[in-house]
């Protein structure tokens, strides 16, 4: 380190013996090897860097959170390496100071990093001979908070939506009868005519009140967990009787539908009438996206030890920065006529399910949903106290 221990060490070697020397190098070597060895075990990533901010050292977990060439970093400054990083006023000899940051190579992710100055004596004075800088990938925890806080939210809408639901049904089983017992008396006019306006007016009036009664049913749909009724089912299988449902929309918008669905695809444990909702609500959204005449939804299905795969990826309009950040909240559409409780009510049903979803949409482009289904639910089995074995097994449904 410029102006460190070493420098002011090597001035000093010829007061020492050869014999002196050879021990003192064996043991800087020795514990170099030693703290390096140590450093490169850590998951975390760590920075060893001089006064000035020049990377001195950097292990191998820096490469996997950062990107950075290890090695090649080696005399860099350390906001070379971490592209927007303010030193000038982050750094500081008698202060630690910790940020979060969020990064986007060689993967987006949430780091939060620790920056410590390290004090040494050099001829019994405290010098600063640099800093530590220690980065720890807070990814999934940041990702459960936002779950957490988002089950809080959904709680407090669900208690809500309970006390709208009672308060707004009443009313409409009330006007739906009242509506009965105008339209009876209404039959027995004599008048056609007047007849024929008021009975306009009325069929207008019931279907505002069925769309009403539809609104509060999705809402209590997306908010509440329903009861479910699970067995081994095909995905394939769900998938086509979907597209057999939307058959005549899809031909009326000439949206051209391609398959590309793996075969021997597992049997998985679904309740068939939640997924097929999930697919049908995820397969016409593609197909309203779509604007042009060469239309096309492409739905893949895939698999791997752990999980199936199901993708419904469109060429239609895509979906705007500022929308992507508001799809799941309640009401939030872009659709004229939408209620934007749709694919709240899908990811609820793939998270019943123990599954995720992830979109990737670019506007102009087109947009991507992927469904993660996992093959097997994991158990905990209490065993015997008995010597040589675990406590805890864990198996799995094959």
């Amino acid at each position: 380190m410029k102006d460190g221990f070493l420098d002011k060490l090597i001035t000093r070697l010829d007061r020492f013996s050869p014999s002196e020397v050879q021990n003192l190098v064996s043991r800087l070597v020795r514990e170099k090897g030693f703290m390096e060895s140590v450093f490169e075990a850590l998951r975390e990533g760590v920075f060893i860097l001089d006064p000035e901010g020049n990377i001195t050292f950097a292990n191998h977990a820096v490469n996997q959170l950062l990107g950075v060439d290890t090695i090649k970093s080696v005399g860099q400054k350390i906001h070379s390496a971490i592209r927007g990083l303010d030193w000038n006023n982050l750094a500081h000899p008698d202060r630690v100071v910790t940020r979060d940051m969020e990064v986007f190579y060689p993967e987006n992710r949430f780091l939060n990093f620790y920056l410590a100055p390290i004090k040494g004596q050099v001829e019994n004075k405290d010098e600063h001979l640099g800093y530590v800088m220690l980065i720890h990938d807070i990814t999934e925890s940041k990702k459960e908070h936002e779950e957490d806080l988002e089950s809080e939210k959904l709680n407090a809408l669900t208690f809500l939506a309970a006390g709208v639901a009672h308060e707004i049904g009443n009313p409409l089983t009330s006007l739906d009868i009242h509506l009965q017992l105008l339209n009876r008396k209404m039959n027995k006019l004599d008048e056609d005519e007047i007849k024929d306006d008021l009975n306009k007016l009325l069929g207008t009036a019931k279907q505002e009140i069925k769309r009403l009664d539809n609104i509060l049913k999705q809402f209590l749909n997306a908010l509440r967990p329903q009861e479910s009724e699970r067995e081994k089912t095909q995905l394939h299988g769900i998938l086509r009787n979907t597209l057999e449902t939307l058959e005549a929309e899809l031909i009326e918008r000439e949206v051209k539908i391609t398959l590309e669905l793996t075969e021997n695809l597992p049997l998985i444990e679904l309740d068939a009438g939640q997924i097929q909702q999930a697919f049908y609500n995820l397969i016409r959204n593609a197909s309203q996206a779509i604007t042009s005449s060469d239309g096309q939804i492409t739905i893949a299905t895939k698999f791997t030890d752990h999980e199936i795969i199901v993708s419904i990826a469109d060429n239609g309009k895509g979906i705007s920065p500022e929308h992507m950040g508001a799809l799941f909240e309640p009401f939030r559409t872009t659709k004229k006529s939408g209620t934007g409780l749709g694919l709240l009510i899908v990811r609820r049903i793939i998270r019943d399910h123990g599954g995720e979803m992830e979109i990737d949409s670019e506007e102009d482009k087109g947009t991507k949903v992927n469904l993660y289904f996992p093959r097997t639910e994991k158990h905990v089995r209490m065993l015997e106290d008995v010597e040589s074995k675990p406590l805890i097994e864990v198996e799995s449904d094959t």
